[in-house]
């Protein structure tokens, strides 16, 4: 993620807090409240299921998520490249093959994947773009989906078709299903930088309108006290 010069922080923060009570209007991606998917999960198999998705810097994904009611963990990390290079150094290069990520826990009989999908391509990204997201440029910051199982891949590949048949964006999607990936967490300082961090630049201009977005489109799935990583440890 672009890091900011000290001497535009204060004006770049007046700005940012401005768009932020506007509705996100600074934010380069811009929400849209898609359809949910007409193939999604069949009936829960567990108490418990995992999604990984990339949509851009994951601090604003990994913040999107806390807030959404049903998910019980959301981890920053990385994911399609090998374990020894999952280490942010080396991931910001865009040589890896990772792309930042968010590991996804949430109860399948609270919401489903696709629910967890529609919010995705709704509020946490703009699926449009090509390795890059907002300010934030590279294959680090594709859009993917990195399904656990065939269900996930088969519910993903049939989201993505229906919204482009649909027409949801202006632009074809580009977000790809990437399976057999391994999830690796991020380096601690990365956990929870959204909440950690509400004043920072980045995160007024880029991630804070993704959660107003999100209570605002899908006010019956917003929780006000996000899921924090630190308090699972």
């Amino acid at each position: 993620m672009t890091m900011l010069s000290k001497t535009t922080t204060v004006l770049i923060i007046t700005i940012a807090a401005a768009a932020v009570a506007a509705g996100g209007a600074a934010r380069g991606e811009r929400a849209r409240l898609v359809p949910p998917p007409t193939i999604d999960e069949t009936q829960p198999r567990s108490a418990s299921s995992v999604a990984v998705v990339a949509g851009g810097c994951f601090w604003g994904v990994q913040g999107v998520f806390q807030h959404v009611k049903g998910v019980t963990a959301a981890v920053s990390g990385y994911a399609g490249g090998p374990k020894g290079a999952a280490n942010y150094e080396l991931v910001s290069g865009g040589a890896t093959g990772h792309a930042e990520s968010v590991q996804v826990t949430y109860d399948p009989h609270q919401i489903s994947f696709g629910r967890l999908l529609q919010v995705y391509f709704s509020v946490a990204h703009d699926p449009t773009q090509l390795n890059r997201q907002g300010p934030d440029t590279g294959p680090q910051y594709r859009s993917a989906v990195f399904p656990v199982d065939d269900e996930q891949a088969r519910i993903a590949t049939s989201y993505i078709a229906q919204l482009n048949a649909a027409r949801a964006f202006e632009s074809q999607i580009v977000t790809t299903v990437e399976a057999g990936r391994t999830f690796y967490p991020a380096e601690d300082y990365h956990q929870d930088y959204l909440t950690r961090h509400p004043k920072a630049p980045y995160i007024l201009i880029n991630d804070l309108p993704k959660i107003e977005d999100l209570k605002r489109l899908f006010p019956k799935l917003y929780r006000d006290d996000p899921v924090l990583v630190s308090a699972t440890r």
